[in-house]
């Protein structure tokens, strides 16, 4: 019996999907809540899995192509695992009473561009090792290879090198290219940072604060602050996070959004954390993050930065948000101007924190400062409205008792 494998059902901001990933190919046995295919989405990547035991069957939907909301992928044979081991079994004896493949026949796990290439630079594909799934031969196992030959013609055939996808290793003189589509999720990122700069009047206002205060408070309390709440590590975010959220409520036009000729004025704090992951930036939301506890945003930050990881965040935790931070400081930045997430109307972007040379009270002393930026949509938010409100923020991380006191 062929049982469909239907794509997710979308939620109504996402028009369709793209096949990023088949992990099994047709033949292959699949168990029940075996993850099959992943579908790349404008926002996560969702994970299509199993419904029973059985073989996958035909697949109808490959790799890059699109594919819209319940839309049929492919089978699965069930019960057809059971049938596949007999053949399984009786492979060996086959392959025994079969002649040798002939040295240039089609190989049925190599990538046709990748068996095209290899002919096109006389590499014998069978020679070439398989980094794809299921030992399949890609285009890039035979540019390693074509390169391993150019750099060492004399010596005896190697294995090929294992290629990165994000970084892969030329030898030095080749002019080779590699050419890989966009991933939807960047290719959306970077529509939606030129519509931001296109449609609002965004500036950007700078300050600097001092993080003497809130890096003793880190050192003093940081062992019994993670053995009181169960692995959870005290990091910066926590803190300007808490800033951000009472300087919200002092400032609400900073965390309003224009919605056509309206403007419209949240009474809660959805803080959005911009995380960088293999597929681009992705901003998952802390909601209500004005009654989170510095363990509660803590703890729920680096679940997020796990699941950002390994792809595993949810619709739900990337949709909406009132306000956002970046910290570019984690990568060393020292300043930038961050570009504001639509429709929210200000984001907030924290840096490295440099020892610098400060004047307090007449004396030159060393102290640990950053640079803080604060982009603003201005057809909502004043210029000493952004101002006031970065100064706040200063404010309450320069002396972190103002959070506690609420002053």
């Amino acid at each position: 019996m062929a049982i469909e494998i239907k794509a997710p059902t979308f939620p109504e901001s996402v028009a369709d999907g793209t096949v990023a990933t088949w992990h099994k190919q047709p033949g292959d046995a699949v168990k029940r809540d075996e993850l099959i295919v992943d579908i790349e989405t404008d926002k996560v990547v969702l994970e299509v899995l199993a419904t029973a035991d059985g073989v996958l069957g035909a697949i109808v939907k490959g790799e890059g192509e699109t594919v819209l909301s319940d839309e049929v992928l492919g089978s699965i044979q069930e019960g057809g695992a059971a049938a596949a081991a007999p053949a399984a079994a009786a492979a060996p004896a086959a392959a025994a009473a079969a002649p040798a493949a002939a040295e240039g026949e089609d190989d049925p796990v190599a990538a046709p561009a990748a068996r095209k290439l290899a002919e096109e630079n006389g590499i014998n594909i069978a020679s070439v090792a398989g980094t794809g799934k299921g030992g399949r031969v890609t285009k890039e196992d035979v540019v390693a290879a074509v390169a391993a030959k150019k750099a060492a013609p004399a010596a005896a055939p190697a294995k090929a090198a294992a290629p990165s996808a994000a970084a892969p290793v030329f030898a030095a003189g080749d002019r080779i290219e590699k050419r890989v589509p966009m991933t939807r999720v960047r290719a959306t990122v970077a529509k939606r940072l030129v519509e931001a700069q296109s449609n609002m009047a965004m500036l950007t206002t700078f300050n600097e604060v001092d993080m003497t205060e809130v890096m003793a408070l880190r050192s003093k309390y940081k062992d019994l602050f993670e053995k009181s709440h169960n692995g959870v590590r005290l990091g910066f975010m926590s803190f300007f996070v808490k800033a951000a959220t009472e300087a919200l409520k002092r400032f609400p036009a900073v965390n309003a959004s224009i919605d056509g000729g309206d403007i419209v004025y949240h009474g809660y704090a959805d803080i959005g954390v911009a995380v960088s992951s293999d597929r681009g930036l992705v901003v998952p939301v802390l909601r209500n993050a004005e009654l989170m506890s510095l363990a509660e945003i803590e703890g729920g930050i680096a679940t997020f930065g796990k699941k950002a990881r390994d792809g595993k965040l949810s619709m739900d935790e990337m949709t909406g948000g009132t306000f956002t931070i970046t910290n570019g400081g984690t990568f060393g930045s020292m300043m930038s101007t961050p570009i504001v997430n639509p429709p929210q109307a200000a984001i907030l972007g924290m840096h490295n924190i440099i020892q610098r040379p400060m004047a307090i009270n007449g004396q030159v002393v060393i102290r640990p400062m950053m640079y803080l930026a604060l982009s603003y949509d201005h057809r909502l938010i004043d210029g000493k409205e952004a101002v006031t409100f970065l100064v706040t923020i200063k404010n309450l991380l320069e002396d972190p008792a103002r959070l506690l006191l609420d002053i």
